[in-house]
Parts: C-alpha cells; sequence; structure tokens
C-alpha cells in the first residue's frame, strides 16, 4: 500500500486523459486503479470525479479501470465503451448522490435488481443495469473534497449468482479505510493536476496578454537588464533583451531612473514613473517610465512605457508662446523681465544696461495705412534690432511699439554707442506701404541695471522716463538716466507719482480743499470760492496738486481724478444742503483729458442731471490752452452746462495762445487772469496794461474777471481800481478743508476807510 500511492499519483498527473463528451470527462487511471484492486481483491474499481472550477475543469469525471481480465464484461461491442460506465453515465443523479456521500457504503446488485441502502436512492441505477448478466457487490468509499476537487472511489465485485446484501455493521473497516485514505490521495492528486492545468493556462493566458497589449511593455530584472519585452516594445523602443536600461539614457537623466526604481523596489510606492528622453538618433523622444512589481519569484519589475513626446513638444510651444511675442518672435515683457531678475540675482557683479525703445509716431502709420502696414514694420524693426545688437545681446518687445534691449556687461559708453547705432539705422531704414513711404525713428532711454536697486521694476521705470524724455527733447535719439538729471528726477516723480494716484483713487486717499475768489467791487451774500484737491500720504501729510497733476495728465489718470472730485464735492453738497445754498459760487476744474473724453462727458450729463438742487451753483474752469486746442470739444461742455444752470470759466488766461481772437467763439461767464500778471501789477506797467485790457475787454464782451496770485491788499486795491470782479490769492485766504467749512455767508475782505485797506482773516 506504502508503494502504491507514488505510482497513484504518477498516474494521475502523467497517464490521464481527457476527452470532453456530453458535458463530461473521462480520465483512465489504469495503474493506479490495478493496484487498488489487488489491495483490496476486487475485480475492478472507478472513479467519480467533480471539479468546480467552471473555467479550467469539467464538472463530472468517471473514471473505469478497463481491466483485462474483465475487459469482456466492462467493454461491449457498443460504442466502444462499457456497458457499465454507460450505466453511470445514463443517471447523473445517481452519480451526484454518490459523490454527495460522506459514509462508506456497502451495495449488493442482484439481477439488475439493487436492494434499497439507508445512505441513498439506487432506483434508477438499478434500472440502468437491468441488461447486466451478473451480479456485482460495490464497495464505495466516502466522498473527499480537496480544494476544488471532489473524489468517489468504488470497488467493484463480480459474482456468477446471488449474494445477500451486507449491512452497514458487517462491513469490512480495513477496506474501507483504505479506500478512503487512496480517495484522498487521488483528490489531492487531482486538485494538484488542476491547479498546474490552472497555472499552465494562465501562464499562456498572461504571456499572450503582455504580448498583445496595446503599450509598450518589458520585464527588469534586479540588475535593471530588459528581460523580456512585448511586440510593442520590440517595435517601438530601442530596447533590446538583455541591455541596460541605463545605457539608453544620458548620464544627467541616471540619478532619477534610479529614486524612480528605488522607490518601488523598496516598497515607498507600489507603482512610480519618471519621465526621460531617450537616445533615438538625431530627434529627442520624450517617455514615461512606470514600473510596478511583477509578482514572480524572480522579484521583476514590470516596465510600462508610453511616448509622450507630442505633449512635450506642445509644452514647449505653449512656453514657447507664453514667453515670446507672436507677431515678431521675441521675447515678450514676461520673459524680459526674468532675464534681468537672473541679472541682479547672480553672485557676479555683471555691469548690464536696459534700454527702453519707443518708435516715434507709430500710430500716425497705423491711421494712414492700416494695422497690417503696423505689423510689418515691427516685424522688420524687431529684425533689424537683433542685428544691431551686440552678440549675446537680448531684444523683446514689451507691448504695441515698445522695445527692451538687455545689454550684458556694457558700460555707459557701450550703451550709449549701441543706442547711436540703432537710432541712426532706424532712421535710414525705408518703410514702403502700398506705394506710401513712411519715416521710421525711435526715441531710446537707457538706464543702469545696478545690483543696488530695489528691484528690476526700478530699472524699468528708470529706462521708461530716459525713454519719455529723448521722446520730449524732438526724438530721433536716445538719453541716458542720471538720478542726479533735474529733468529725469521730475519725470520719474511723475511716473512713482501715478503708482500713487491709482492707490489713492483705489483707497479714497484724497481730500477736497477750498479758496476764496472775493468780490472786490460788489456785495455779495454768499461765499465764491474754488474746490482744490490734495492726496494723503499714509503718514497723514497731504501732497499739492503741483506734483501729482501733471501725472495724472500724462498717464491717463486726469479724467478718473476729475470724476472724484465732482463726485464726492456733490455728495458734501448732499449733505450740506443748508451750507450749500447759503454759497453763491463753487468752481471746480476739469483737465483737457476729460473735455476729449467721451465717456466722461456722458458720466458728467448724467451726474448732474441728478442733482438739480445743486448744480446751478457750479461753475466749471478749464484751462485757456486746453479749449483753445480743443476747441471744439469746449463748446460741447458750454452746450452741456448752460441748460444746467452751471457757470464755465476760462483758466490761467494770457497764458497760452492769441486769446483775444478766441474769445469771441467761447461764450464764458468768467475769465481768470493768469497769475504772472498780478504778482508784479503794483510794479509794474505793462502788467497794468494787460490787466486793464482784460478787464475792458470783459465789460465789451460781457464776462466778468477774475485775478489770481493776489498776495497783498495793495494787490488788491489795485485790481479794484482797474476794474477787475474778483480776486483769488494767499492774502484772502489760504486753501482749507472742505469738511471745515460750517457757513456760506460771505465776510468782506476789503473795507475801504479814508483810502486804507486793511487785511483781515474769513
Amino acid at each position: 500500500m506504502v508503494n502504491s500511492t507514488p505510482q497513484l499519483l504518477k498516474s494521475v498527473l502523467s497517464e490521464g486523459r481527457f476527452t470532453d463528451e456530453h458535458a463530461t470527462t473521462l480520465a483512465l487511471l489504469d495503474e493506479a486503479l490495478i493496484q487498488v484492486c489487488a489491495q483490496v481483491s476486487c475485480d475492478a474499481a472507478f472513479i467519480v470525479t467533480s471539479q468546480q472550477d467552471n473555467l479550467f475543469a469539467p464538472s463530472l469525471e468517471v473514471v473505469d479501470t478497463a481491466k483485462r481480465q474483465v475487459a469482456s464484461y466492462f467493454t461491449l461491442e457498443r460504442d466502444s465503451q462499457s456497458l457499465f460506465t454507460q450505466a453511470l453515465l445514463s443517471d447523473t443523479e445517481f452519480l451526484d448522490l454518490l459523490l454527495a456521500n460522506e459514509f462508506a457504503l456497502e451495495l449488493s446488485l442482484t439481477d439488475g435488481d439493487i436492494p434499497p441502502s439507508e445512505q441513498m436512492d439506487t432506483s434508477k441505477f438499478a434500472h440502468a443495469l437491468s441488461q447486466l448478466p451478473q451480479w456485482l457487490h460495490l464497495a464505495v468509499s466516502p466522498a473527499v473534497t480537496v480544494g476544488n476537487v471532489r473524489v468517489m472511489l468504488a470497488c467493484v465485485y463480480i459474482h456468477n449468482q446471488p449474494i445477500e446484501v451486507v449491512r452497514k455493521d458487517d462491513v469490512n473497516s480495513c477496506r474501507h479505510f483504505y479506500l478512503e485514505d487512496i480517495t484522498f490521495q487521488v483528490a489531492s492528486a487531482m486538485e494538484l493536476r488542476r491547479v498546474s492545468y490552472l497555472l499552465e493556462n494562465k501562464e499562456r493566458q498572461y504571456q499572450e496578454l503582455f504580448q498583445q497589449l496595446p503599450m509598450a511593455c518589458a520585464l527588469v530584472d534586479v540588475n535593471d537588464c530588459v528581460v523580456v519585452q512585448n511586440q510593442v516594445a520590440n517595435q517601438s523602443l530601442p530596447l533590446i533583451e538583455g541591455q541596460s536600461l541605463y545605457d539608453l539614457m544620458q548620464s544627467d537623466d541616471h540619478p532619477l531612473l534610479e529614486d524612480t526604481l528605488h522607490i518601488v523596489r523598496t516598497g515607498m510606492l507600489r507603482q512610480a514613473f519618471c519621465e526621460l528622453p531617450l537616445k533615438t538618433g538625431i530627434q529627442q523622444h520624450w517617455y514615461k517610465f512606470s514600473f510596478c512589481h511583477a509578482m514572480n519569484s524572480q522579484k521583476q519589475l514590470l516596465l510600462m512605457v508610453e511616448d509622450i513626446t507630442e505633449r512635450y513638444r506642445l509644452a514647449d510651444e505653449l512656453s514657447f508662446h507664453s514667453n515670446h511675442d507672436a507677431l515678431t518672435g521675441l521675447p515678450n515683457r514676461i520673459q524680459f523681465e526674468a532675464l534681468l531678475e537672473e541679472v541682479l540675482a547672480e553672485d557676479e557683479e555683471i555691469q548690464a544696461c536696459v534700454a527702453f525703445l519707443d518708435l516715434d509716431q507709430f500710430q500716425v502709420i497705423n491711421d494712414l495705412s492700416g494695422h497690417l502696414a503696423g505689423d510689418q514694420l515691427l516685424q522688420q524693426v524687431a529684425k533689424r534690432l537683433k542685428q544691431l545688437l551686440r552678440k549675446g545681446d537680448v531684444v523683446a518687445r514689451l507691448g504695441g511699439d515698445e522695445f527692451g534691449l538687455l545689454m550684458y556687461y556694457a558700460d555707459e559708453e557701450a550703451a550709449k554707442q549701441v543706442a547711436k547705432r540703432i537710432c541712426h539705422q532706424l532712421f535710414e531704414h525705408e518703410f514702403v506701404w502700398k506705394n506710401v513711404q513712411h519715416n521710421v525713428s525711435a526715441s531710446i532711454g537707457i538706464a543702469k541695471l545696478d545690483k543696488t536697486a530695489d528691484d528690476i521694476y526700478q530699472v524699468m521705470s528708470q529706462a521708461d522716463a530716459a525713454c519719455r524724455l529723448a521722446k520730449e527733447e524732438g526724438r530721433n535719439r536716445w538719453h541716458y538716466f542720471c538720478p542726479d538729471d533735474p529733468q529725469v528726477h521730475t519725470l520719474y516723480n511723475q511716473m512713482v507719482a501715478s503708482v500713487d494716484i491709482t492707490g489713492a483713487l483705489a483707497l479714497n486717499q484724497f481730500e477736497l480743499f477750498y479758496q476764496l475768489i472775493e468780490p472786490l467791487s460788489k456785495a455779495e451774500s454768499g461765499l465764491h470760492m474754488e474746490i482744490l484737491l490734495r492726496m494723503v500720504q499714509d503718514d497723514g501729510k497731504f501732497v499739492s496738486p503741483g506734483v501729482f497733476l501733471p501725472a495724472a495728465e500724462r498717464y491717463n489718470l486726469a479724467s478718473r481724478v476729475d470724476r472724484w472730485v465732482i463726485d464726492n464735492l456733490l455728495k458734501w453738497g448732499s449733505d450740506n444742503l443748508e451750507t450749500w445754498r447759503e454759497l453763491s459760487m463753487v468752481s471746480l476744474n476739469l483737465s483737457a483729458m476729460s473735455l476729449a473724453d467721451q465717456k466722461f462727458m456722458g458720466w458728467l450729463e448724467m451726474r448732474l442731471m441728478v442733482e438739480p438742487e445743486l448744480v446751478d451753483k457750479l461753475c466749471f474752469e478749464i484751462t485757456e490752452t486746453a479749449a483753445v486746442s480743443q476747441l471744439q470739444q469746449a463748446t460741447a461742455l458750454i452746450d452741456l452746462l448752460q441748460p444746467l444752470g452751471c457757470k464755465l470759466a476760462l483758466d490761467d488766461f494770457g497764458s497760452g495762445f492769441s486769446s483775444f481772437a478766441y474769445l469771441k467763439c467761447l461764450n464764458v461767464d468768467f475769465v481768470k487772469i493768469d497769475g504772472q500778471f498780478v504778482v508784479n501789477l503794483c510794479r509794474d506797467s505793462s502788467d497794468q496794461a494787460i490787466v486793464n485790457a482784460i478787464c475792458q475787454l470783459g465789460k465789451d464782451m460781457n464776462f466778468e474777471v477774475i485775478a489770481e496770485f493776489v498776495e497783498s491788499t495793495e494787490i488788491g486795491f489795485k485790481l479794484k481800481h482797474l476794474g477787475v470782479d474778483y480776486g483769488q490769492g494767499y492774502a484772502i485766504n489760504k486753501p482749507a478743508p472742505l469738511s471745515t467749512l460750517d457757513s456760506g455767508i460771505r465776510h468782506p475782505w476789503l473795507i475801504e476807510d479814508n483810502e486804507q485797506f486793511i487785511g483781515g482773516d474769513i
């Protein structure tokens, strides 16, 4: 019995044969079952087995010994199949009962009749064996389950005469113990065969799946060499089995690959990837290498490779567009500022200069020949600048017709030479569009890229200020920024002030002041005053309008400032309506930019229409220069204000154009004499003649005259004597916050007493 087990297992594993028929598989275990027959002295033996794995095994299996000494009985001519086996197969319910049996059985079959058993119903099997000529005795082992296999072993005894049924109590316990042991061994062997078959099929399926994967895959051993790869990898990657992954990559990329492999092998992550370029000849291809454990005994890694070259190409293209100008291909402002940051961040002291270049009269080309012509000129200028700069220097398009130049290792003289060459060459550049020739020139501002600067924007603003000064000096020239240059200093301060103005508008850091306009020759009950503006600093100090208003004009902020003044003045009038009604007149200034701003003029009309109880006290002042240079807009303002009851004053009269010729075109209510004719009035006869002429003109043209810069009562008396209607200046009162005004009742300033005038404070 001991020697039968290895042979039995060998028979099960190596000599078993599977053939599908009627959803049932027959397996011949002749040699193993012959030994069983010898051990228990039976004539034949068979096995019934059921395997519950529907993927790789049948559901039912019957094994017949086909012994030679009983072949005439078990093997008949009919279909070359034993009648006994055929009887078993004809009743699957009986087979299921045998497989479900958990007890040892002894069944006697006499004349095709099987006596009833305590454990199962055998009537169907008895009917199936009705054709057998002999009598049978079956010794059935309990069914054994191992894994997914359930096995029952039965021994067959053939008799030529009837025998009595052997009861359960008379069963030979030794024989059944042996059968149960053999059944367990057969079940174990068949489960092992099933698992082996399953693994073999899984391995084959894995290999087929591995080869059919639509992406490049390979197995990598512990030495980081390629062991095997699929068809896609063979066709698309420069991978060779046995080759190290490191041989495919640049040495600079080895640390990244090493870190990725280490992360997976140490279990820090189940899967990790890195993106690296491979050596593929002239063109560089980027790949994503993903690694995970292959779950085999060799501790290999599964490598999945994805070609991401297109993504990197698109990323490079996107990066190029985000850092370069689409029209000229030059670096844009973002890239230019990044280059400046790099220079400032260098530990080594690099002597460099930054220049801003602005094309002169570029808008004329756009207006006359169209934007296509302007774009063509910008492309030509960009190409020309790259040729004119030194090797290694950078030219960038900062926006519109403005270019930035970064000159490495350039001192003041070298930068000036480059700027001079550019100005000369661009002036000689011929630009013809549709038979129309345009002049081309540029203004250049240069600043030193000093490492002591707070940031790059300080340097850029210095170059911008120098460029603007070059334009004001006549264009087609360059200017080097020098902190000691008063012109540059003023322009630079205005640029800084423009930033302060923007912040003050956002944070409401302005305050309204007022200064009285005193009648000199007539009695008025209410105050006549002009509204002035001050900007409040963080420390609470006030900034004079002479500092920030020029910056507002230069940087297109004047209309926003005017809007703030008008809006807050009307709010104050609504909040102090009683005081407002006591006032005689409230004057406020409008800038030339506001006159030309149609959007502002529309807002002004709507704002005044919603304050009908306030507008009749308003008088808007515009400078003589603004009125004369924008005569049409000034006339439109008069047409807007007069129906609402507002007044109009012409400020700084006599400081600009030939004013007398334009006065007849402007229906103004007041004319303010420029202060230069007032400050020396008492000592200068020419000033007296001019003031006298203006007063006479006012009488003839029906407007009243206001004199500025009244610095003494002596000047006030002289103005009154010449016929001036109003005076304004420090002798009358100094500007004060509007919030401090609590009454609109006027107190006279000049009181005549024996031809003496005494000044007094309000």
